[in-house]
This record gives structure tokens, sequence and C-alpha cells, in this order.
């Protein structure tokens, strides 16, 4: 692979007076990388847009929102929360699922300094109650669901005023939307501090309440340059390597992405929303995830790029009718959230001929990706989540916090300017998870040769077998290479003779069939004995997730019993 040509295409990108230039900024008395050209706040990327007036911007269904219509909401929204006192610095919470006004709020709150809450649309009431007594925002717009949750406890908002958004019928004291949107006007002036939190997002934690994770403008912008960047030098060396010249080649098609995921989280918004609506894309949402749906909405919509976890493009990839629509305006399939196995990077480069494969690894920690990888070089290194971007230093370390040698298993930490501020009314949790402007990833990894980096897996879903680590990562790799599996999930099953055995959930393909014995004989033939699952269980339905997509391994462990294992 062009790696040579990588660096050399790094280097240029980066260099001083480059558009991807890296300068050396001061935040928080941490001395980090930053975008020297990247714009100072989220403000001037909503602002910047203003020149696609006439394009498609949203679509949902059967309605279509362009960008003037767009920025004539917007700055409506914005006007009206000022009209009731709400000020830069305040919090705004959504808690809908993804309707085209989610987006817009947004972009009124964070271009005027207020910070978006974003409520998980999966929380119960409990759960909702605990958030919003947590960041306390002056308005929550919620949708009917939402908003019927709220009404359950109306005490939970506090003072928050409460804005209905498609709702049928509202109490006289919830503000309609189409209140909010009725008077117009220019969006107000306001200078955004780089260093505001442009959002809370919540962590997906799977146990005990989440965490409030405050994204700024400095790291949302520097999300976006790193998204941006990655793009261009991966193709800029293929480019230079296969001797092409890049004035020859055509500038890519207006971008209209296929949002898979909720706005809530960084996959769909940072990533997803933010690159889409900076190039002038459509972004065209779902009212659920549908695989069925999704095929003919990328030839209805000439999509060129969907996004998700990776199980949204198996689906769609084995989905039954998926031979059947146009998909050749899709440039790029693939996603975050969880690792692609190298089996569907392999069948994403081939069954779908105008698509190359990519993904990103990140979190809402890091207000989006940490590194980047696709095409090639995801190709020739299809178990990599790719190099660290720009605005990022990173390291592996040992459980004292000393970096490991190149090459070395170690856990990942990061530094750079989208590291999040910390948490919200959690001082402790900050410290914990931040050491000197380092973020402890909570991911096993190893960086090679070239600088791409190998998750290997979550470190506390580590099984720890007998003295020997067994990455979950690995074994599930194995075993999604079986014809007959849909869905694995691999985590510790508590062991009293060696403190833990592995073991795996597994769903099976309409029409096929497997036993224990398969498995374990599959696994034998590729991986270690030890390695080897000893616990197998077959569901029926998929295997749950959590709002961002994740499978619920602690769930698992708690719900599946070694003695109905089969």
């Amino acid at each position: 692979m062009h790696y040579k040509e990588l660096k050399e295409a790094w280097s240029e990108l980066t260099a001083p007076g480059a558009p991807f230039e890296i300068a050396p900024t001061q935040v928080r008395g941490q001395t980090i990388r930053s975008f020297k050209n990247a714009p100072p706040s989220v403000r001037e990327v909503w602002l910047s847009t203003a020149q696609f007036a006439d394009r498609d911007y949203i679509v949902y269904q059967d309605e279509r929102i362009t960008y003037g219509q767009a920025h004539v909401q917007v700055a409506a929204i914005a006007n009206w929360l000022f009209r009731q006192g709400v000020k830069p610095g305040d919090r705004v919470a959504i808690a809908m699922r993804n309707y085209p006004e989610w987006m817009l709020i947004y972009w009124a709150c964070v271009s005027v300094g207020v910070a978006v809450v974003g409520m998980n649309a999966w929380w119960v009431t409990e759960e909702m109650e605990y958030a919003l007594n947590d960041s306390a925002p002056k308005v929550v717009f919620a949708d009917a669901e939402r908003l019927a949750r709220i009404l359950e406890r109306p005490e939970m908002a506090g003072g928050a005023k409460l804005v209905g958004v498609r709702c049928e019928s509202l109490p006289e004291w919830v503000v309609p939307y189409a209140d909010v949107v009725k008077d117009g006007g220019a969006l107000p002036d306001v200078a955004v501090d780089p260093d505001a939190d442009a959002c809370i997002f919540y962590t997906s934690g799977t146990t005990g309440f989440p965490k409030g994770a405050q994204l700024t403008h400095r790291g949302c912008v520097s999300n976006l340059f790193n998204m941006m960047f990655s793009g261009q030098v991966q193709g800029l060396a293929t480019m230079r390597a296969t001797g092409v010249d890049p004035a020859s080649v055509p500038g890519p098609p207006i971008p209209a992405s296929l949002l898979t995921t909720p706005l809530f989280h960084v996959t769909a918004n940072n990533c997803g929303a933010y690159a889409t609506t900076a190039g002038g894309g459509k972004m065209v949402l779902m009212y659920r995830w549908d695989a069925g749906e999704a095929l003919k909405l990328i030839e209805r919509e000439k999509i060129t790029a969907m996004s998700g976890v990776p199980v949204m493009s198996r689906e769609l990839l084995t989905h039954p009718d998926f031979g059947k629509y146009d998909l050749s305006s899709l440039a790029s399939l693939g996603g975050g959230g969880a690792q692609l196995q190298p089996d569907l990077v392999a069948k994403i480069d081939t069954e779908v001929k105008t698509a190359r494969p990519n993904t990103g690894y990140g979190m809402t920690e890091t207000c989006g990706i940490i590194t980047s990888v696709s095409a090639d070089f995801f190709v020739d290194k299809p178990a990599s989540c790719g190099p660290a971007m720009p605005s990022f230093e990173v390291k592996c370390v040992d459980d004292d916090g000393a970096a490991v040698p190149q090459g070395q298993v170690g856990e990942l930490w990061v530094k750079g300017a989208p590291v999040i501020k910390g948490y919200i009314n959690r001082p402790e949790a900050t410290a914990e998870s931040i050491t000197d402007g380092w973020l402890h990833t909570g991911d096993v990894a190893r960086i090679d040769e070239d600088g791409f980096i190998f998750i290997v897996d979550r470190k506390k879903d580590m099984v720890l077998r007998g003295g020997e680590n067994v990455y979950c990562a690995e074994v599930e790799a194995t075993i999604h290479h079986h014809p007959a599996v849909a869905e694995c999930c691999v985590f510790g099953v508590p062991d009293p003779r060696l403190g833990e055995e592995v073991g795996v959930a597994v769903v099976l393909r309409p029409g096929q069939t497997l036993t224990a014995d398969e498995v374990r004989d599959h696994c034998a033939a590729h991986i270690s004995k030890h390695k080897v699952p000893r616990y197998v269980w077959f569901l029926d339905e998929s295997i749950p997730r959590n709002a961002s997509g994740k499978f619920l391994k602690r769930h698992l462990r708690d719900t599946l019993k070694p003695e109905a294992a089969a």
C-alpha cells in the first residue's frame, strides 16, 4: 500500500500555510494540537451554509427543507429563545427522535452560544428526570412521546419552558413549536467563546446514570476539520501513488447522506450532520432503521454515503432486496460506534461496485472521531481503524500510565483540541478520565509502524481466562466469518477455576442451522484454543443494543445462564 505517499500527503496538508496547518494552543492550562485555520466556533460553520440557499438540506419522508428555509427557522428559534430570557451559556434540551426540527433547534442554539443537551430518545421517565435535573435546561423541546414521559412527572422539568414538537394536542402551558418559528428576523449577533460548551451529550453507559460530556465549540469544529482532512489526505496519497494528477480529477458530488443513528450522539450529529452540512449536502432522516427502507432511500435520493453502526451495513448487504435497487450513487459505506469486522470490510468493497468501505473510531469524549480510514487503506488493513487525526497526540499506556513500546498493547490515551472539557457536575469522574489533558479511552489498542491504530477491545470487556488475555473483538471477527452467522457478541463468563471463560451469543441468518460444536470447530481452525468459546447461546432475536447501537454485554452476562448454553 501507499504508506510512503500517505505520510508525504499528510505532511503537505498540515505544513505551515497549508489548509490543515496544526498549531499548538493553550487550553485549560494544557498545550494542545489545534487547526490554525479552523473557525472559532460552530456559529461560523452554520453561517457559511447560507450560500446553499436553494439546495435541499433535510429530507424526511415526504418533507423537504432547503438551506434557505432552514436559515429562516434557525434565526426564528434563536430569537424566540432570547425573548424567553435564554442567554449565551445557558442550556436547552432536545428530547425527540430524528425529526428535522432536531437539527434546526441545534443550529439555532449553538449559533448564539447556547449549549444543546441531547436527551436520549430511548430513556424512560426516571432517566429523563435524572438528565433534566443534572443539566438544568432553560427550555425543553420534546416530541409527543418524550413529552408524555415528562408529563408523567411535570416537576422533573423544573423551571424549564416546554415546547411540543409534532404533537396533536398540548396542555395550555406547553408552547407549540409553530409559535416558536412564526416570527422571523435576523440571527442574533453573538460572539461565541471557542471553549464554551456547544452541547452536552450523555455517554451511553449500560449501568448506573450516564455522565454529561461537555463538548466545546473548539472540539466540534476540530472534529469537522479532522473529517475533512481524512478524506483529502487518503485521496491525495492514492492519486500520487497511482500517478493520477489531482487537478485532473473532478470534484466530489454534492454529498447526500443517509443518517441512520440518533442525532443525540456524536456519530450522527458531529460526524454525519456536520460534514454534510458544511459541504452543502442533503441529509436524509429515517423514522427508524429499516434495511429495506434504506435501500429505497439510497436509490430515490441518490445517497452518496451511509454511515451507521456496522450491523446496519451488514443488514443492507444481506437484505433479500439488495439486488433490486440502483445503489450506484453510493461512494462510501461503513460507519462507527463499533468495530467493522474484517469480513464486512471485504463484503462492502466487493458487493457494492461504486462504494468503498470506511470507518472512524471515536468517542463522545472526543467530539467525534479519533481515527479514520477508508478505501484501499482500509481494505489493506481491515482490522485497523486508521491513523489518529492531526489534532491528536496518541499513546498506548500500561496500568501505571507509562507509554508502552510501539506495537505493544496498552490502553489508548489521546490529547488534543477535540477532547471534552469534562463531565458536568462530575469533577471526580472528570479527574479519573482526563490526566494532564490526556483522555483515557478505556480501549485496549496497539499502534503499528505506519501509525495505524488497532483497537483490540474495550479494556473492561477483555476476558481474562486463566491468566491469558482473550480479546473479544478477535473472537467475534472469527465467528463472523462463518456464513451462517448474522450477529455475535463475545463476553466473559465467571468461572471458579479459570476466573473467566469465553462465552458468545449468536444469531443465525434466516434458514441457517449451526451447533455449538460447529461454532467451536470453526473458531479452533482460526484462533488459539484458549480463545474458543466454551459457552454458546443461540438467540431467536437480535442481540440487544443501547441507543448508540452497541451490544449490551453486561445485560447478556446477567441474563444468559451458563446452564442454558448449548
